[in-house]
C-alpha cells in the first residue's frame, strides 16, 4: 500500500508581505519582479513571517540594485555563530538590460523604485519592485475619499442584502 507524502512546501505564489504604504504614496508607472539574495537564518525568518516592508526602499549602486529598510527579524533559534542584522542591505537580482532602462527613468525627477510585495516563486522569494512617482497632498485626499466611497457602497449592499 502506497502513502502519500504531504510536502509543507510554499504555494506557487504566496504572498508574505505586502506594503500598502506605497501604494497610498506613490503612482506606480511600471512594475518588476526581482530575485532576492538572502542567508539562511533570513529565509527561516520569511517561512515564519517575520518581515516588514513598510519602509523599505531601492537603490542603484555601481549598477546593481538593493533593497534598503527592509526588516527580516531573527528566530529567536538563530544559530549561535552568525550575527543576524535585521536591516541588512540586500542585492535584488534584475536584468541588466532592466536596470539600465531603471538607470535611465530614475534620473529623471520625480521617479524613485518602491518594493510593493514578497512572495514566494518556485520555492524561491520574489521582490515586486515598481518605479513610482510621488503622490500630492490633494492625490492622497482623492484616494481616501474613494476608498471611504467604496466602503459605504459595499454597506449598503450588505445591508440590502439582508434585508431580503
Amino acid at each position: 500500500m502506497a502513502t502519500t507524502k504531504k510536502t509543507t512546501a510554499a504555494p506557487t505564489f504566496a504572498k508574505i508581505a505586502e506594503n500598502k504604504k506605497a501604494a497610498f504614496d506613490y503612482f506606480f508607472e511600471e512594475r518588476y519582479e526581482a530575485g532576492m539574495v538572502l542567508q539562511g537564518w533570513e529565509v527561516k525568518a520569511i517561512r515564519e513571517g517575520k518581515v516588514q516592508l513598510t519602509d523599505g526602499y531601492v537603490v542603484i549602486r555601481n549598477g546593481e540594485l538593493f533593497i534598503i529598510g527592509c526588516l527580516i527579524n531573527p528566530l529567536k533559534t538563530a544559530s549561535t555563530h552568525i550575527n543576524p542584522e535585521a536591516a541588512r542591505t540586500r542585492k535584488l537580482l534584475l536584468n541588466k538590460d532592466e536596470i539600465k532602462r531603471l538607470i535611465g527613468k530614475i534620473e529623471q525627477k520625480g521617479y524613485t523604485l518602491v518594493p510593493i510585495n514578497l512572495h514566494w516563486k518556485a520555492g524561491k522569494v520574489k521582490c515586486d519592485i515598481a518605479l513610482a512617482k510621488g503622490k500630492a497632498e490633494h492625490d492622497k485626499r482623492d484616494t481616501i475619499k474613494d476608498r471611504e466611497g467604496k466602503r459605504e457602497v459595499e454597506r449598503a449592499m450588505k445591508s440590502r442584502h439582508r434585508d431580503r
